[in-house]
């Protein structure tokens, strides 16, 4: 069964960075977009970045763009997200997910697969 693993979450302080990372369990996902989203209590589920399978294409929101990176590894079937200047608002659940697609795929409902999320707390 594929699986999706995020890792890197935590607590840090306002202006601090993190880095989020996702691997899949499986190879094939080499060729799968892959994407970063997030959710805040009460909130709906956010875009926050995107990427292709080959790392050639990113989409990242504007609520993030500038402090926020997304990346893949070098075994294509991780992804990274470089998060920097962190602010109380960014405060979330992280979840990574993928699916085969030729571009960056910003929106939830074209993502088949689904990490498990991974929390990220910038106090006030």
């Amino acid at each position: 069964q594929v699986q999706l693993v995020e890792s890197g979450g935590g607590l840090v302080q306002a202006g601090d960075s993190l880095r989020l990372s996702c691997a899949a369990s499986e190879r094939t996902f080499r060729r799968y977009a892959m994407g970063w989203f997030r959710q805040a209590p009460g909130k709906e589920r956010e875009f926050i970045a995107a990427i292709n399978w080959s790392g050639g294409s990113t989409s990242v929101a504007d609520s993030v763009k500038g402090r926020f990176t997304i990346s893949r590894g070098n075994a294509k079937n991780t992804v990274n997200l470089q998060m920097n200047s962190l602010k109380p608002e960014d405060t979330a659940v992280y979840y990574c997910a993928a699916d085969y697609a030729a571009g960056a795929i910003t929106s939830a409902s074209l993502y088949r697969y689904w990490g498990q999320g991974t929390q990220v707390t910038v106090p006030s």
